[in-house]
């Protein structure tokens, strides 16, 4: 099992963590809502949980819940610029389809 982010998603993690002052790293997650079923949770963390799973990639360190480990397994958090727009965008394998708006997935 393991979770990825591109450089770019990894400089990017890394300027909010210094623009913060603190944290450890990055948690990721999913959440039930939306059309398709579930989100995707993106939060900095300052604690690690016991219960959580621990990568690193370049530099950088992503926490996971178990749960949400089941449907995130294989993915690639990457950061985009298109045209005036900038984000996360989850490169997850495990989609089986979304909904039209993007914001929800289905496993």
């Amino acid at each position: 099992m393991a979770i990825t982010l591109s450089q770019a998603a990894a400089e990017r993690v890394q300027k909010f963590l210094a623009q913060r002052g603190k944290g450890i790293g990055l948690r990721l997650g999913v959440r039930t809502s939306g059309c398709s079923g579930m989100a995707y949770t993106l939060e900095f963390v300052d604690e690690a949980m016991p219960e959580d799973h621990t990568f690193e990639s370049h530099g950088v360190q992503v926490l996971i819940d178990p749960k949400s480990l089941t449907f995130l397994d294989g993915t690639e958090l990457d950061f985009a610029r298109e045209g005036l727009n900038e984000g996360f965008k989850f490169n997850n394998p495990n989609v089986k389809n979304s909904c039209g708006c993007g914001e929800s997935f289905n496993v």
